[in-house]
């Protein structure tokens, strides 16, 4: 009788567990991630290539060829990048075009680049 729960809770756990690792995607990005994770993030611009936060409209290969000894990016700014890409699956420009227009956002700028100001006054 004691083999059939044990039979039983084992056959439960590897259904839960299935279940859970193919509905991944849904759900993994709501489990909080502490921040000392991405701190270790590449801090030049060889590892910034390498890490894949180069695309064809955002080239670092030039960087990296002129031997460019820079810090490389932003730190705050792949981090938010990363997450960016990996909560809504999205491309590195898609990601970069996502995190600019929030940052225009948090500094009453709109998305063409013009300040929302209502006091601007601008001549062209």
């Amino acid at each position: 009788m004691g083999y059939l729960f044990y039979y039983s809770l084992v056959l439960s756990v590897i259904v839960a567990g299935t279940a859970l690792y193919l509905t991944r995607a849904r759900w993994f990005h709501l489990l909080p991630v502490p921040d000392y994770i991405y701190d270790r993030l590449p801090s030049s611009f060889t590892a910034d290539l390498e890490a894949g936060m180069s695309s064809s409209q955002f080239d670092l290969a030039a960087n990296v060829a002129e031997g460019d000894t820079r810090a490389g990016l932003d730190q705050t700014a792949k981090r938010e990048i990363k997450r960016i890409m990996r909560v809504r699956r999205v491309t590195f420009d898609e990601a970069r075009r996502i995190y600019t227009e929030q940052r225009f956002a948090n500094n009453n700028i709109g998305p063409d680049g013009r300040p929302r100001d209502p006091k601007f006054v601008s001549f062209s």
